[in-house]
């Protein structure tokens, strides 16, 4: 039985040559072109694409592209780079909106069509829902053959964004540091660029799987499983400290100086830690992000605004609040002064600004900050479910300090409990971030014991 393809506020994801094929994809650019179309009374309509480095990345692109200029827009194709490049590029050619074929850090045999506003950010979801009423209604708004659109090339992103983010540290201050770095970029998007930026920042770089070719040389989601290469690259080099990326570059992990994987959850504390360390602001993160953000932030007498799940959530409460870092719990760090989406090259020259500053290795910096232990998982819960399941979370944990922005999230003096629904599949997700394994256990046992009386 075929996989459903997955159509929602990130955009579409699915599975080449079983839900997601050229058809789909062309019908997806030809609603995207008449949304924006409806939207904007422009002369100069145009879109820039990038894709990552997956082999179906052509064939998708083109068949985008073939929607997009169907119904009279103007395509810059800017090749193989990062999500964060793509949105950069947006707002530097004055587009009128943005796409990046990409699927994250999904595996191989995937890939997907993400969206980006004028902004250069992920669409909020009114507009979202509109395009995909658009798709769903297959309502183009198809032009004749003098007004189709043209497609050009663009091979300026790697510069531009290499220099957006030299341009938020002191380039020589890291640089006479002379770090080592081993760079991961697991043949995705992200080696050209994540290469060019610590070159110019001084570091002695070895770079492993940096090819973009979309043949993977581990499974691309950069947690501590898929990274014991990395690891051992870090002793074998005598590194100070390793990155890794996800295959469109906008999501980053670190390995300390021993070779061991610090979690995701540091590189927005490191992050926070330095630019808040400068200059007093808010930061912004959502409710699944750890609490090493509010620690971190109260430490410095900033305040922390939590928002629902998601990139689009973050950085719009981001723009909103004057939020000078922010980012999510993924590895995503979002900085304003580059732009309002995930960026993996920013998390790197903001960790090594923090390192070249304090004089610290990555593990004290990570011993200075503290951990958590956590526990994640889902299970299967449709709507109704997942309400009933939240509402007897309620009466469960009836001193605890509640957030309904998303789901709904149970803060205790010794952790958090986050229960929310996917927004791509009918699943219940559970977090619970705590001071000590025994705690985390007991808050999920009472979860479990909800669950199996409400879904069985």
């Amino acid at each position: 039985m075929a996989r459903e393809l997955i159509l929602g506020i990130s955009g579409m994801r699915g599975i080449i040559g079983e839900n997601l094929n050229a058809n789909t994809a062309v019908d997806y650019g030809c609603a995207f072109g008449t949304f924006l179309q409806e939207k904007f009374d422009r002369d100069d309509m145009k879109v820039c694409i990038g894709r990552d480095s997956r082999v179906s990345g052509s064939m998708i692109f083109s068949a985008v592209a073939s929607g997009l200029c169907s119904v009279g827009i103007d395509v810059i194709d800017l090749g193989i780079v990062t999500t964060p490049g793509v949105g950069l590029m947006v707002r530097h050619l004055e587009c009128v909106g943005g796409v990046v074929i990409t699927a994250s850090h999904n595996p191989i045999e995937y890939n997907g069509i993400k969206l980006l506003t004028s902004e250069g950010v992920a669409p909020p979801k009114d507009m979202a829902e509109s395009i995909i009423e658009v798709y769903k209604k297959q309502q183009f708004n198809l032009v004749d053959s003098i007004a189709c659109g043209a497609v050009s090339r663009n091979v300026q992103t790697h510069d531009l964004h290499v220099g957006k983010v030299l341009d938020i540290v002191d380039t020589d201050a890291i640089a006479t540091r002379n770090f080592k770095a081993v760079l991961d970029s697991v043949n995705g998007a992200g080696g050209t660029a994540g290469r060019m930026l610590l070159d110019k920042l001084g570091c002695e770089v070895t770079a492993i799987n940096a090819e973009p070719t979309g043949i993977f040389a581990h499974t691309p989601e950069p947690t501590k499983e898929n990274l014991v290469g990395l690891c051992d690259e870090i002793t074998k080099a005598g590194a100070d400290i390793g990155f890794a990326q996800d295959p469109d570059a906008d999501r980053l992990a670190i390995v300390d100086e021993n070779g061991v994987y610090i979690g995701e959850e540091y590189t927005l504390a490191l992050c926070a830690k330095q630019v808040l360390g400068k200059m007093k602001g808010k930061t912004a993160a959502n409710l699944s992000t750890s609490r090493m953000i509010d620690d971190v932030a109260g430490e410095l007498g900033c305040e922390v605004i939590r928002t629902a799940v998601g990139e689009a959530n973050v950085a719009d409460a981001m723009i909103k609040n004057n939020c000078i870092i922010g980012g999510e719990g993924n590895g995503g760090i979002i900085d304003l002064r580059v732009g309002p989406i995930r960026d993996s090259l920013v998390g790197m020259a903001l960790v090594l600004q923090l390192m070249a500053d304090s004089g610290k290795t990555v593990s004290e910096l990570v011993g200075e900050i503290g951990a958590y232990h956590v526990e994640k998982s889902k299970f299967e819960a449709d709507k109704q479910q997942a309400a009933a399941i939240i509402e007897e979370a309620k009466k469960a944990f009836p001193d605890a300090e509640i957030n309904t922005v998303d789901g709904c999230r149970f803060d205790f003096s010794d952790g958090w409990v986050h229960l929310r629904t996917s927004n791509t599949e009918p699943v219940m997700r559970l977090i619970v971030e705590t001071e000590t394994p025994e705690a985390a256990k007991r808050y999920v046992e009472k979860v479990d014991a909800i669950r199996d009386k409400i879904v069985g």
